[in-house]
């Protein structure tokens, strides 16, 4: 039994610049709102973020393509 609460996740296709603004308005509820909000099935959620989180950043360039993983976690 896992002891998540909320799981939200979102998958898709977009332009690289779309793709940047909505990791720039992510970066913006953090430093302004300390908190995310997310939407699923009708219904709005916050996550209150800490001051202090951990941060990991990966990026992955194979032949085929790539990938960027950001993590933050607390």
């Amino acid at each position: 039994m896992s002891d998540e609460l909320i799981e939200v996740e979102e998958k898709l296709q977009l332009r690289r610049e779309e793709a940047a603004d909505r990791l720039r308005a992510i970066a913006d509820q953090l430093s302004r709102h300390n908190n995310l909000e997310f939407q699923q099935g009708g219904l709005k959620m916050t996550a209150k973020v800490p001051d202090q989180v951990e941060m990991e950043i990966e990026v992955e360039i194979t032949a085929d393509g790539g990938e960027l993983e950001i993590e933050i976690s607390w």
